[in-house]
């Protein structure tokens, strides 16, 4: 017990002032760490106050310095974001189309206090899907089905030209429109594809009647050629009996140069030459 008395104990001011140090030092650790704040890239900051609120100044990316308790920071990703939207809707020609948007998207820098006092930070859930199939149901009702198909950049175009006008109230950016699918009804499929075939088979029907015809006026010709051609070679043995004799001579010709490039030995008669010089001879005197 005597020992137990005499053990000194540390002084109250010695004990408080160490209190003060930590208290401090933990208070500037939390000033430091909770006045600063940074802005990634691709990203811009806006700041509410704890007594003005919103802020109207945007913050560039980087480090930045805030009131501690006071301001919190609000980032928001500036950079082009994709929206896909389906959505189904009815032509000019009450045909149902199927059709699928694809959306890039961004919000206005200058403009962030003025959309999260309106809007948020989802400004893409809240916006987007409601004037988007908006727009694609005015635009389809103005085009038949067919014309969907075959003017679907002009289509494309109007979609864009009207969403980016609706977007803009919003203080939305569109960098890209694209339309990903446009189907149809399986009934007007069926009856596009039945279409096709039918002109196709229209079209082999017509093709096939085009090349009997031009066959027909190629034997025409060459009928009048050879009946033409007859009556020539007829006037030229009439008017000069030799004409006949220089064919055989051509003739005999042909066949001896056929027979000379030929690997094989061959004799053969004047006759089978077409060309007997005592029958020519005979001929052509009898002819005088």
């Amino acid at each position: 017990m005597e020992n137990m008395k005499n053990i000194k104990m540390p002084s109250g001011g010695a004990g408080s002032a160490l209190a003060r140090v930590v208290l401090l030092g933990g208070a500037a650790v939390y000033g430091v760490a909770n006045s600063i704040f940074n802005v990634e890239g691709g990203h811009r900051a806006i700041v509410f106050n704890r007594i003005v609120g919103i802020k109207d100044k945007v913050y560039e990316e980087g480090t930045h310095l805030m009131l501690p308790w006071f301001d919190k920071p609000i980032i928001y990703d500036v950079r082009a974001r994709p929206n896909v939207i389906q959505t189904t809707s009815g032509s000019h020609d009450l045909q149902m189309v199927n059709i699928g948007l694809r959306v890039l998207t961004r919000p206005v820098p200058s403009k962030l206090p003025e959309m999260y006092r309106t809007l948020g930070t989802d400004y893409g859930e809240r916006v987007l899907p409601s004037i988007i199939q908006e727009t694609l149901k005015n635009v389809i009702a103005q085009y038949n089905a067919s014309q969907l198909l075959t003017m679907r950049e002009v289509v494309s175009r109007d979609i864009r030209r009207i969403l980016t006008q609706r977007a803009k109230y919003f203080n939305i950016v569109l960098d890209d429109v694209s339309i990903t699918n446009l189907t149809f009804s399986r009934e007007y499929t069926g009856a596009v594809e039945a279409k096709q075939v039918a002109q196709q088979e229209a079209e082999r029907a017509k093709f096939i009647v085009e090349r009997a015809l031009q066959e027909k006026e190629s034997a025409i010709i060459k009928a009048r050629g050879e009946a033409e051609s007859a009556l020539l070679i007829g006037q030229a043995i009439q008017q000069n009996p030799a004409f006949l004799t220089l064919r055989k001579i051509e003739a005999a010709r042909e066949i001896a140069g056929t027979i000379s490039n030929s690997t094989n030995k061959v004799y053969l008669s004047s006759d089978s030459l077409l060309l007997n010089l005592k029958e020519l001879q005979e001929e052509i005197s009898r002819r005088r």
